[in-house]
């Protein structure tokens, strides 16, 4: 993967975020220039510290890993992972970025305009997801915590995937720069 560093995503234009995790931290470039909403969205969350000690609660290893889910923070409802949102829902922003290896996209339910704070990192090339999902950065620091995520010993969910995370992969917080 290659590197990108602060300077050059400053040059872009690129806002930066940071996901602090219990695994370690990553850095992200959230690409504004094609989705603009939804890194609006993405940003005015993490400022409000929406995704503070929220979990990843969705990991299959060579597809992604799932976070955000308000149900996810302790004392939250762990039956209703995944089923969480701030209260609104936001329009899709479908563009030509790929689904590959560290690339950032919304998760949404069956209607493409019901994402809400939940997202995705890819952690191996899911490009059969292109332009049904909104892809809005790519990670540029920490592919060993990606990596270490998606190891991350998993369960059968109540839906019959396994994709339950055996032990809490929490996101200690999401700092936008």
């Amino acid at each position: 993967m290659a590197s990108t560093n602060q300077q050059d995503i400053q040059k872009l234009g690129y806002p930066s975020a940071v996901i602090e995790t219990s695994a370690g931290t990553m850095e992200l470039e959230l690409w504004n220039d094609v989705a603009p909403e939804t890194v609006k969205n993405f940003t005015k969350l993490a400022n409000e510290k929406f995704y503070d000690t929220t979990a990843f609660h969705r990991i299959i290893d060579g597809f992604m890993i799932q976070g955000g889910c308000p149900f996810t923070k302790p004392g939250g409802n762990m039956a209703l992972a995944g089923t969480g949102d701030p209260g609104y829902k936001i329009k899709a922003e479908f563009n030509d970025r790929k689904h590959v290896r560290g690339v950032i996209s919304m998760a949404r339910s069956q209607s493409p305009d019901s994402a809400g704070c939940q997202f995705f990192i890819c952690t191996g090339d899911a490009t059969f997801l292109d332009r049904q999902y909104t892809c809005f950065g790519k990670l540029v620091k920490g592919d060993d915590v990606l990596e270490k995520i998606s190891k991350t010993p998993v369960e059968t969910s109540s839906s019959g995937e396994a994709s339950k995370p055996m032990v809490r992969v929490e996101i200690k917080s999401v700092r936008v720069l």
